[in-house]
């Protein structure tokens, strides 16, 4: 089943130094454009992550230091990225917990504060694992009957996904063909910042989700114990979810400065 698209869709992989959202870098990108007619097109390239690819990485996706030695780095390619991807939806594998928050990293890194948050954002791992838990290749045969040849390259590994997606259409009759309903039953959880270090509670305010304020609003513990703010700050904590700490921050200075 082709699927029904109000605007274009990206699906995108990445390959990368490691899986450290916070402190590791995009070797490889690959990105799969599908309009509204379902006409397709490509944007793929290696590019010098500017730090040294452990060799437990290289194994994983075939990418040495000596691969992407001369090669642009992400601040070169950014623009070009943005431009393909215009104002179209995003969709992945594991791309919620990975592949979304490594690449709003890159962009932070590189001084770009690409706008995520109003767009569909669907994860076909997500969907897959509610609905049969495995893995990408597992999944590519279980869904499309084929065995997944040249798995972790990243063109491989979007072509893959859109292919598991489309069956998953045709499969499930509880799946809607609507982005706007993907990105929903996608979703484990309503994040704050792509990293899940801050989610949204049942009354829709952000909350902690991890450490000793987890369930916690954001704005109490800011209120209550000042010091955790600078503490993750100087923290290694992704660049998004300190860009999202700042801003409740900032918004609660304001709030205050007007009340006064």
């Amino acid at each position: 089943m082709k699927l029904h698209l109000k605007k274009p869709i990206v699906f995108f992989d990445l390959e990368a130094t490691g899986v450290s959202v916070a402190n590791d870098r995009i070797v490889e990108y690959s990105f799969l454009k599908v309009d509204v007619s379902n006409e397709r097109s490509v944007l793929s390239g290696r590019i010098n992550p500017t730090v040294a690819i452990p060799l437990e990485a290289s194994l994983v996706h075939g990418i040495y230091d000596k691969d992407v030695q001369d090669l642009p780095t992400f601040k070169d390619v950014a623009q070009q990225i943005i431009n393909f991807i215009g104002h179209a939806d995003i969709a992945g594998f594991n791309s919620n917990r990975y592949d979304v928050p490594l690449l709003a990293e890159e962009f932070l890194r590189s001084g770009i504060d690409f706008d995520f948050e109003n767009r569909q954002l669907v994860d076909v791992q997500v969907i897959f694992h509610k609905l049969e838990r495995r893995t990408l290749v597992a999944a590519y045969k279980f869904y499309c009957g084929k065995e997944l040849e040249n798995a972790h390259s990243a063109s491989a590994d979007i072509d893959a996904t859109l292919e598991v997606l489309e069956a998953q259409l045709d499969k499930y009759d509880e799946l809607e063909n609507s982005i706007e309903f993907l990105s929903e039953f996608s979703s484990n959880s309503k994040n704050f910042d792509f990293a899940g270090r801050f989610i949204y509670n049942e009354e829709n305010v952000p909350v902690f989700n991890f450490g000793k304020h987890k369930g916690k609003p954001i704005v109490q513990v800011l209120e209550e114990d000042p010091g955790y703010y600078a503490w993750m700050m100087r923290g290694e904590f992704p660049l998004h979810t300190k860009k999202k700490l700042k801003e409740i921050k900032d918004l609660k200075n304001l709030t205050n400065k007007f009340n006064s």
